[in-house]
């Protein structure tokens, strides 16, 4: 694992060179990286376990539905979900990307792992590792620091995968490390905290959820084909009772309210064309999202049955940052 090997390096060179580290920052070898984020870190790493900045996955040209609904969940997530959650003192999951950690830290978790912090038989090492933090005391700190332009944060650019299979695997991997092995990994917190309880449950709420959807979906469809089949044969639609109308008018307001929020925090991070992108990409989420939970629990089943944990790897795109003529 390549958090190990640089680890070790790290702790190596330390004795030899006799230097003195303030943080450790993990990234992804393909993600683009804001001149400002050392900046950041080494002004709020003070007196803190870790700081993670916010993720703006990259729009892949040619795949703006698969890839942009990434986009999407995460200028949510990292506007919304990860501010109110660090508000609340919660144990913040890290992004694997865009964090820098405290070496005291680290070394404590080594301590209490048999020498190594990193787990190499993980799925979400990531988010583990942040949950691990919480535990231990340590501080975090979500930061969304403006960078000067325009609606401009310091934040992490990277392409996430741009088609179906490659999105489904990944999301499958998601769910099995958090929803599924990471249940049994991580368990829950300390009693009294409510805050940290109530966002573990909300992180493994995916597989119950993924049922409700394919529930829904399916009642959609045979609602259309009925409908479809009574205007066919030429028979009125029958009425809606008065509770059938409220139901329906309770639903498509709180649907519309989802919609607006996803496109709200879209355009604050995107502008307003991607928001318009992001309603038809709600779907798109949802479809993948339904695929990947199947594959989510073959793999917990299989390592229920004694297979090892196979890490599912993603193909990355580096993007191109050369200058244009």
């Amino acid at each position: 694992m390549p958090q190990r090997t640089v680890g070790r390096a790290l702790a190596r060179d330390r004795v030899v060179e006799d230097f003195a580290v303030k943080a450790i920052v993990l990234h992804d070898a393909e993600d683009v990286v804001h001149p400002d984020e050392l900046t950041v870190f080494d002004t709020l790493i003070e007196g803190r376990a870790v700081v993670q900045l916010p993720v703006l996955p990259l729009v892949v040209p040619g795949s703006r539905l698969v890839s942009g609904h990434y986009a999407d969940e995460f200028a949510e997530s990292h506007q919304k979900q990860l501010v109110v959650r660090t508000w609340i003192g919660a144990g913040m999951p890290l992004a694997g990307t865009g964090c820098a950690i405290a070496p005291t830290m680290l070394a404590e978790i080594a301590a209490r792992r048999g020498g190594d912090p990193f787990d190499s038989t993980s799925l979400t090492e990531d988010y583990e590792l942040g949950l691990r933090i919480a535990e231990l005391g340590g501080e975090g700190l979500f930061a969304r620091v403006a960078d000067g332009a325009a609606g401009g944060i310091v934040a992490v650019r990277a392409y996430f995968p741009a088609t179906l299979i490659a999105a489904i695997r990944q999301k499958a991997r998601w769910m099995t490390g958090i929803a599924l092995i990471g249940w049994d990994r991580t368990g829950w917190s300390r009693t009294a905290a409510l805050g940290d309880h109530w966002w573990r449950l909300r992180d493994r709420r995916a597989p119950l959820a993924m049922l409700v959807l394919a529930a829904a979906y399916l009642g959609l469809f045979a609602e259309a084909f009925g409908i479809v089949t009574w205007w066919v044969e030429g028979h009125p639609l029958p009425p809606l009772t008065p509770a059938l109308r409220t139901l329906f008018a309770i639903n498509a307001l709180l649907l519309g309210w989802r919609l607006t929020m996803r496109m709200v925090f879209t355009g604050r991070a995107y502008g307003w064309r991607e928001a318009l992108w992001s309603l038809p990409r709600f779907v798109i989420g949802n479809f993948v999202a339904l695929a990947a939970a199947p594959r989510a629990l073959l793999r917990y089943l299989l390592v229920l049955r004694g297979r090892p944990v196979v890490w599912d790897k993603t193909s990355h795109a580096f993007p191109d940052l050369s200058p244009q003529p």
